[in-house]
């Protein structure tokens, strides 16, 4: 990937992931390691690439951080299980942390809607297993995205995973899905949405599927998109996207 992309003052875009210059924090969420033997489970018989690819873009991420990081926050869904954790997820999330904890002071990991089972892996590695995480200063949610707690607490900005966002572009009768971040609002606070980690799926399409998460029960006709290519692309408005697909 090429240098970072600055979306607001200290805030930058490289590949899924968000870094925060002012607070030295790493973000992304829904890696969903374990995916491949979910589907194997259920009959669908993909290569196993999964983990070889997360590992390789997580190792571009961090090489290419344009300043020190203290704590990295995985936003939810470091593994794809619902209720149990498979052989594969043991190893290869273990594997995963290991090496980001080689480039940080603390680890924090934000409980995803897959994340019924997930207290084993943090004690494992003694890392933060957490509902929410709130800057000190009480400015920065980092949140999952698939509900809103009850004690919803104040800040500027929330930071959100869950949806998997991405966005269908038209060349001519070529249609490629690409990730992409959202960048728009949410009663009045900033909402900065993050792409899904996850290397075997782009996700969903913003424009034309149906959304799940409720921060995202809105229109979202005036969020900024940026799309994850080569490098992260500014592409304007989801209102300007629709209208050059017409």
């Amino acid at each position: 990937m090429a240098a970072y992309i600055q979306i607001k003052q200290g805030f930058f875009l490289d590949d899924v992931a968000l870094y925060i210059e002012p607070y030295k924090i790493l973000a992304f969420g829904d890696v969903h390691i374990g995916y491949e033997e979910a589907l194997n489970k259920q009959g669908v018989l993909v290569p196993r690439f999964q983990f070889e690819e997360t590992m390789k873009r997580i190792k571009r991420i961090m090489e290419n951080i344009p300043g020190e990081i203290e704590t990295v926050v995985i936003n939810g869904d470091l593994k794809h299980e619902f209720g149990t954790i498979s052989n594969q997820e043991w190893k290869e999330a273990l594997e995963f942390l290991d090496y980001i904890g080689g480039f940080c002071k603390e680890i924090v990991l934000v409980k995803g809607n897959h994340d019924t089972i997930l207290g084993p892996i943090a004690r494992k590695r003694n890392v933060k297993l957490m509902e929410h995480y709130l800057t000190e200063d009480k400015k920065l949610l980092f949140i999952h995205g698939d509900k809103i707690p009850s004690d919803f607490p104040w800040c500027e900005t929330i930071v959100m995973s869950n949806e998997h966002p991405a966005v269908s572009l038209r060349e001519g009768v070529r249609v490629e899905t690409y990730k992409c971040f959202l960048k728009g609002t949410w009663k009045g606070k900033e909402l900065i949405v993050l792409p899904s980690f996850n290397v075997v799926t782009e996700g969903t399409d913003v424009i034309k599927e149906k959304l799940l998460s409720p921060y995202l029960h809105q229109n979202l006709d005036n969020f900024e998109v940026f799309v994850v290519d080569d490098t992260v692309y500014r592409f304007g408005t989801l209102k300007q996207i629709k209208e050059l697909g017409k």
